[in-house]
């Protein structure tokens, strides 16, 4: 029922609760979204049913469709810029990385 939301939200909790910083909550985002996408890949291109099926039972596609699933309306318009705006700081911190390492 809303066990993924569960998950994603006791996992995310656990990475304030140990890493206390808010780029650790960002890198943590970013890799489950990640991960939620290469089950997505691996759905579609692997023409085995059984591991589709599984896939398509328990993984959602990504944390989108994820809030998507609970949310409609203003609160999800909220939510998806709130996941935006933290996929944007996401990306200055691997530029930022991609900078020190270049010099």
């Amino acid at each position: 029922m809303y066990i993924d939301l569960v998950v994603l939200v006791v996992l995310v909790a656990l990475v304030i609760i140990f890493f206390k910083n808010f780029s650790s909550v960002v890198y943590f985002v970013a890799i489950f979204d990640i991960l939620l996408r290469i089950f997505t890949f691996i759905k579609l291109n692997i023409p085995l049913q059984d591991i589709s099926a599984v896939i398509n039972n328990y993984i959602p596609e990504s944390i989108p469709s994820l809030i998507g699933k609970y949310l409609t309306g203003i609160p999800y318009t909220i939510v998806v810029w709130a996941y935006a705006i933290i996929f944007m700081i996401f990306e200055v911190y691997i530029i930022k990385t991609f900078w020190k390492k270049k010099r």
